[in-house]
């Protein structure tokens, strides 16, 4: 039936006592015959045996521990796979150690030929306490994996077949790649992109395989290339990227490499291989036993957050004290070079108290980013996510999809961008629909604003449960979208666990100030805009009728101190009054008093007022500018010289309590993401219904949750 093919051509893979020459037997019986490699003593064996049919030559590599060419026998195995393009290769894993033997397949998988997993001696490793599931392996590798004992003769059958099945199906064919992080991955496009510029010829090589090997300094790739015409230029560009990555990580790019790759395998284990007597023991494995512990994980991931967020607070404390006196020290100095009118406002209030609103924040957010920064480089965020993997599987979502959860942390923009590390779509659509929820860098600043008015001696709890408060949303609400809109179980992943390390002072510094600047930008483009159109909005149109005429009652007071009726103290304290009820009714009388009232009634039940409404509506363009606009409100409508910060005036509001506070709180939290987040939103979804769908159902959601707080409160006699 098959005998007009050509043979298949399957090569034998493995670590050296891995089975494999057992099976190699098994499958060849007496059909085989040894010869040398050309030009080395390294033996070279082959064999020939029918299956089904179809006439199969199997060539058994010499056994490595991994492709990096550094002996003999590496560069044998790597050449023969690149050269001889065998039609599969067969991957030999001793299950009994099986975390080492997967160094090799993850290097077999990223040269691209297409791999089968033969899970050898699995009874041994039963024995020592270990099973491995070999779908779920195979689910996360992306490759068939088959259950062998050789010296048994089990799974040979299995194995030829699966052979079989691979070569008729190998378009089909698309293993799990270990993914470098950000940096890394950024190198290698630099050169994937190069190569095609320069026409560089790669015969068999995957252009990104080459990359690799270039980053890891491989002696043999590098002669490959620098033959070609253009191949010293290339070679130049893969030092300098070994040397940026090299100043980022503090180690080599080759340890780099092979950290991320067992951190790929530690991660596919963790998920595919159930322990029955627990055998962990390098370092990074005890620390595992603690922090991604069944148990104690959740607390340990809990406190470290608390942490955070107190650390934020009260370190930023100081610094931010300082910018807000500079912000004010250029507020008076504005006024004082200014004629006033329009323009003095428009600079002191408008853009000012804007944009220097969200700058006094500038020292929490960079701590913020620095912690988890920190948290990152460490390796803890990693566990982080195995730790939610638990909870996450209950509710129906992977623990992947609380990656992106965690960069909402930072900001809600990559992390829906990050939602393409999940490839099952409804998977990300959930978590997209879900990372509202986690409390951006942005929301920060207003949580410290109106926790530092109501609490000043616990803010830093204040901020941790709402915080805490989105993630029990975001949990809540992924169960409540899986069994309604979005039924289905989601797919499986590798949850990768990068060994842990200590960070570099450059990468963390690296990573803090890309995020704290970005935060900047935004404060002099996006928000600048906002601020100047919602100044606007305050000042005009300009009431011309007042209630009373204010002017003529200042007039008079002037004329009763000049009498000796008040004191200079008091006179300025009426005058001061009068100035800020006037404004008070300006900002009443215009366009965003106007939405402010019409608002009200709707957020009355949640016992804010229009002034915090003309807030919240600022807040749909950019979470940051809440606190630019209360600024301009209190700004515009200066009343008491006296308390000189945002925070003493919100405390000092008569119509302001605590639980108000928390209800804004609450709606700040969960209301739709901003303006940027939606357009990414909807570039990553390209669905508008989908859009609209996240826009109305967090809105209602907030509406619903911060009148259960305050009209709860009340009822609890809290306000």
């Amino acid at each position: 039936m098959h005998h007009n093919q050509r043979p298949l051509v399957v090569a034998l893979a493995g670590n050296p006592n891995s089975g494999k020459t057992t099976i190699f037997n098994n499958l060849t019986g007496a059909n085989q015959h040894v010869g040398n490699y050309p030009g080395v003593t390294v033996e070279k064996k082959e064999g020939n045996f029918t299956f089904q049919g179809r006439h199969i030559r199997l060539i058994d590599l010499p056994g490595t521990y991994s492709l990096s060419a550094y002996s003999i026998e590496e560069i044998i195995a790597r050449n023969f796979i690149i050269e001889d393009r065998p039609d599969v290769v067969i991957d030999i894993v001793d299950a009994s150690n099986i975390e080492r033997n997967l160094y090799l397949t993850t290097q077999l998988l990223e040269l691209g030929i297409p791999v089968i997993i033969a899970l050898n001696m699995s009874d041994m490793a039963r024995n020592r306490g270990m099973i491995t599931d070999e779908k779920v392996l195979s689910q996360l590798l992306a490759v068939p994996v088959v259950q062998t004992v050789g010296h048994k003769r089990q799974g040979m059958d299995e194995l030829l077949q699966a052979t079989i099945e691979l070569v008729g199906n190998k378009d089909a064919y698309e293993p799990a790649l270990v993914n470098y992080n950000k940096e890394f991955e950024e190198e290698l496009n630099r050169l994937t992109q190069q190569f095609e510029e320069h026409r560089i010829a790669f015969d068999n090589y995957r252009p990104r395989w080459v990359a690799l090997k270039l980053l890891e300094d491989d002696a043999e790739i590098k002669k490959y290339i620098a033959r070609q015409t253009n191949g010293p230029k290339i070679i130049e560009t893969a030092e300098e990227g070994r040397g940026r990555i090299e100043s980022l990580f503090g180690d080599s790019p080759a340890t780099v490499i092979s950290d991320r790759r067992y951190g790929f395998i530690s991660g596919a284990c963790s998920e595919a291989t159930t322990l029955t007597a627990h055998h962990r023991h390098d370092v990074s494995d005890k620390i595992d036993m603690a922090l991604i512990h069944p148990i104690l994980g959740l607390p340990i991931f809990a406190f470290l957050m608390w942490l955070m967020f107190n650390l934020t607070f009260t370190l930023g404390e100081k610094p931010m004290e300082w910018i807000e006196a500079g912000v004010a020290g250029l507020s008076d100095l504005m006024i004082a070079i200014l004629p006033e009118g329009l323009l003095s406002s428009l600079i002191v209030d408008g853009i000012i108290g804007g944009v220097g609103g969200v700058i006094v924040f500038l020292p929490n957010i960079m701590l913020l980013f620095l912690v988890i920064a920190i948290l990152e480089d460490t390796g803890y965020m990693a566990r982080a996510a195995f730790v939610m993997d638990r909870i996450m599987h209950k509710i129906g979502l992977h623990g992947k999809s609380f990656i992106p959860m965690l960069i909402g942390f930072g900001c809600t923009v990559p992390a829906l961008m990050s939602s393409r590390i999940l490839e099952d779509k409804t998977d990300r659509l959930v978590t997209m629909h879900v990372t509202n929820f986690m409390s951006c860098g942005a929301r920060l600043p207003v949580y410290i604003l109106i926790c530092g008015a109501f609490w000043p001696q616990h803010a830093g709890n204040v901020v941790f449960s709402i915080y805490a408060l989105g993630v029990i949303t975001a949990i809540a609400m992924i169960k409540l979208l899986r069994s309604t809109r979005f039924k289905g179980m989601s797919a499986p992943f590798i949850m990768e666990l990068p060994p842990y390390r200590v960070p570099t002072l450059r990468s963390l510094v690296i990573h803090m100030w890309e995020r704290s600047w970005l935060y900047l930008r935004k404060a002099g483009t996006i928000i600048l805009g906002i601020s100047i159109i919602m100044w606007f909005l305050m000042t005009f149109p300009m009431k011309s009728e007042f209630d009373k005429d204010y002017d003529a009652l200042a007039e008079a007071a002037t004329q009763s101190y000049q009498s000796g009726q008040i004191t200079a103290k008091e006179q300025e304290q009426l005058i001061a009054s009068y100035e800020g009820t006037k404004a008070a009714e300006n900002i009443e009388h215009s366009f965003a008093g106007r939405i402010g009232k019409l608002i009200e009634p709707i957020i009355q039940p949640l016992g804010l007022d229009w002034r915090l409404g003309i807030a919240l509506f600022a807040g749909f363009a950019a979470k940051e500018v809440v606190v630019s606009t209360m600024g301009t409100i209190y700004g515009v409508g200066e009343v008491d010289e006296e308390s000189s910060s945002l925070r003493q005036k919100l405390a000092s509001d008569p119509k302001y309590s605590p639980l108000i506070a928390y209800s804004f709180l609450v709606f700040i939290l969960l209301y739709m993401p901003c303006m940027a987040a939606m357009a990414v939103f909807l570039r990553e979804s390209g669905s508008v219904r989908e859009l609209l769908f996240q826009v109305g159902y967090t809105t209602a959601l907030a509406w619903f949750m911060a009148f259960v707080v305050f009209q709860g409160g009340k009822l609890l006699g809290l306000d």
